[in-house]
């Protein structure tokens, strides 16, 4: 997986974007290719699932956590659909299930 790449900032867990980018872009200055995206989106997620778990009530942020688990899904059935091989690695690298 990532590792520690988000630190804390006061009350705020802040993600170490360039990590990630670095450990998924193809090429130099590849920073919006859907396999970075869907790293910076399960990062978000992550921390976002821990908050939802501690605040419970807190609605509009599970509304948040939604929203991305379904952009996220959306991006892992184009890059299915456009090369296996990238999806596999992805699923692998992230530690997600199919």
């Amino acid at each position: 997986m990532l590792g520690d790449v988000y630190k804390r900032q006061g009350k705020y867990l802040i993600i170490n974007k360039q990590e990630i980018i670095s450990e998924f872009a193809s090429k130099t200055g590849d920073v919006g290719s859907s396999k970075v995206q869907i790293a910076i989106l399960t990062k978000k997620i992550e921390i976002l699932t821990k908050h939802v778990q501690k605040f419970k009530k807190d609605n509009s942020s599970r509304r948040g956590l939604l929203l991305m688990i379904e952009r996220r899904r959306k991006l892992l059935s184009y890059i299915k659909k456009k090369d296996s091989a990238v999806y596999l690695e992805i699923l692998t690298k992230l530690g997600l299930r199919k």
